[in-house]
């Protein structure tokens, strides 16, 4: 069973904004001599694990990081003195279609430290912070996790009550955090706390590279549905932290949060790590290729792929144009998130009953369905990407937000 034939050549798999033209052609050709002296190419009907689920392995990663890391492969928009091979986001995107043709193992336990971390210190980081921290990230010797989401500041994440009390020794940090992945064997995290109680809520925060070895932290990882414990609490008592390890000025961390967030959004969209050819053809291998409804919902799911590449071929049209991420991100998270609930779902269909019974000798498909519910939550709420981009994008009313210019300490408890 195949998907019906769109009427027009359809969006690829990985897009690039360069297949107009030959200027980047060099590049491209460059790219993949390099690489295919270091890598070995992707097999055929292969799909890579999505998000981190249902592997804990790291040391592949880390030995493909040790091997990039030499060439700014893994960061090719970071700047050269940091690391980065200095390209634009147009000419970087070159360097990810190569490398999606490569068997890669997984990089999501790197993913805070590559894609949220790195480019929030070249904009917000001291020349000291960079240079002692970014070598690390990009090799793979270091793991960072993301300590700001806590009990009750979710969602409205403003609302954070970790207290970071400034002394002549340091910071004293004392509080919790919830839902911070890959806490139980990150090396550091990029950390909020609430400096000044006294200001409105988004005014008296501060930013900090929390190193997790440091005394006083506790971290207790949650077992999830997938049988992964990525998911941690993460338990403050007195931590001191050093100056010289805060992002940002004191009361600016907000702003170093919502840099991280926006770089966060525009990077839990697109790649699937599979193809609807895959389901198509597991399908056929299970005997359903002529049930009706799995037709139509594959067809669905081939119509909602396109609009979802479409939208990361206009948000990488945006890079290149200089654009940096932004609201229009949230409905890219959105999109992407809905597809791979819809695209987990009919796999499991698909393998008919030894997708739930365990009998199928590949358990990756079910692994899948068993995370995807999460992407409604990670990154920030479905809800609130919906209010970003109805506010922020369509121009609709905000919310009302009664609390927004009071006190913290004023302000009712939830």
């Amino acid at each position: 069973m195949t998907p019906p034939p769109p009427s027009e050549k359809p969006p690829p798999d990985n897009p690039s904004i360069d297949e107009d033209g030959d200027d980047l052609a060099p590049l491209r050709r460059r790219i993949e001599q390099e690489l295919s002296a270091l890598l070995t190419a992707r097999a055929p009907g292969s799909h890579q694990t999505v998000m981190g689920a249902g592997n804990d392995d790291l040391d592949p990663g880390r030995r493909l990081l040790a091997l990039l890391g030499p060439g700014g492969y893994a960061v090719p928009t970071w700047p050269v003195e940091h690391g980065g091979m200095g390209l634009t986001r147009r000419e970087a995107d070159v360097v990810v279609d190569v490398l999606s043709g490569f068997g890669l193992p997984d990089l999501y336990p790197w993913h805070v430290g590559l894609e949220l971390v790195g480019p929030t210190l070249l904009v917000h980081g001291t020349e000291e912070q960079k240079a002692r921290w970014l070598p690390p990230l990009r090799d793979g010797t270091e793991i960072w996790c993301q300590g700001f989401s806590e009990p009750d500041a979710g969602s409205d994440l403003a609302n954070l009550k970790t207290r970071a009390e400034r002394r002549a020794d340091g910071w004293h940090l004392t509080g919790s955090k919830v839902w911070t992945s890959r806490a139980h064997y990150a090396q550091r995290s990029i950390f909020l706390a609430r400096s000044d109680p006294y200001v409105p809520k988004h005014a008296g925060i501060v930013a900090f590279g929390l190193d997790m070895a440091t005394p006083g932290i506790t971290v207790r990882p949650l077992v999830q549905m997938n049988r992964d414990a990525h998911f941690n609490e993460v338990f403050l008592d007195d931590v001191v932290v050093p100056d010289t390890d805060r992002i940002g000025e004191p009361g600016d961390g907000w702003g170093v949060a919502i840099t991280c967030l926006s770089f966060e959004r525009g990077s839990l969209s697109g790649d699937l790590g599979v193809t609807l050819e895959e389901l198509a053809g597991l399908a056929e291998a299970n005997g359903l290729s002529e049930r009706p409804w799995l037709r139509d919902q594959l067809t669905r799911a081939v119509a909602d792929l396109r609009i979802v590449r479409l939208h990361e071929l206009r948000s990488r049209i945006g890079r290149a144009r200089g654009r940096v991420p932004g609201p229009g991100d949230s409905g890219s998270k959105l999109l992407s998130g809905r597809l791979l609930r819809e695209v987990a779902s009919l796999a499991l269909a698909a393998e008919g009953a030894g997708g739930v019974t365990g009998e199928t000798a590949d358990d990756a498909w079910e692994t899948m369905f068993l995370m995807s519910p999460s992407l409604s939550i990670r990154g920030g709420t479905d809800e609130i990407q919906r209010n970003i981009v109805g506010e922020r994008v369509l121009g609709l009313p905000r919310e009302p937000r009664v609390d927004r210019d009071r006190p913290f300490v004023e302000r009712p408890d939830p």
